[in-house]
């Protein structure tokens, strides 16, 4: 059987995909982004750059949770990996003050089956909630959260989970069914920037 087919992405493709998304991005207005660790650190750093607070006028704080679904951690069987969602970091005991009257934008790398995104939004939206019911009721609407997505890539393929209809969801590029290697995965960087520029020589016309 034959590897995967693999697309490497350098620092610099996965920042200018960020940058051209960032324009479309600011429109939504958000003012926390909620990074899916490890992979969507640097992305949600990267898009900081290009966003600000629209009350402020500052760098907008960006909160990370530790969310895992095709790693092999202590305790998970063979059956876990691949189909649930283990929680490894979270935002805290006051994850839902934190989130309360935000306009949270979720980072992540890659939106592959959907389920690490749709796990992400569920259990945050659960936050919220909590949080709410020790407001009086005539309160409530003003604090609630809203949510929105963004991943550097979408690969185009039929998904295990499907986000609420009001989410607004956001893609830098769309790519085929492919293994996706990114830079902060790689030990020699070099060698992976090499591949990279051989990849793009082959695919061109």
């Amino acid at each position: 059987m034959s590897d995967p087919e693999h697309l490497r992405a350098t620092y610099n493709d996965v920042h200018n995909i960020i940058r051209n998304s960032s324009d479309k991005i600011a429109e939504w207005k958000p003012n926390l982004l909620i990074a899916i660790g490890g992979e969507g650190f640097f992305p949600a750093r990267v898009l900081r750059t290009f966003l600000k607070d629209p009350s402020t006028k500052r760098n907008i704080p960006i909160h990370a949770i530790g969310l895992s679904l095709y790693e092999s951690l202590p305790g998970t069987t063979a059956e876990q990996i691949g189909n649930q969602v283990i929680r490894t970091q979270w935002l805290g005991p006051d994850s839902g003050k934190i989130l309360l009257g935000r306009r949270a934008l979720i980072v992540d790398e890659v939106d592959d089956s959907r389920k690490t995104l749709h796990y992400a939004i569920s259990e945050l939206r659960k936050d919220v909630e909590r949080e709410l019911l020790a407001l009086p009721e005539s309160e409530r609407d003003a604090a609630r959260t809203q949510f929105a997505v963004f991943v550097v890539h979408n690969k185009i393929k039929p998904k295990a989970e499907q986000l609420p209809p009001d989410i607004p969801y956001y893609a830098g590029a769309e790519v085929e069914d492919v293994w996706l290697d990114y830079p902060w995965e790689a030990k020699d960087i070099e060698e992976h920037d090499r591949l990279a520029a051989l990849q793009t020589k082959k695919a061109e016309p």
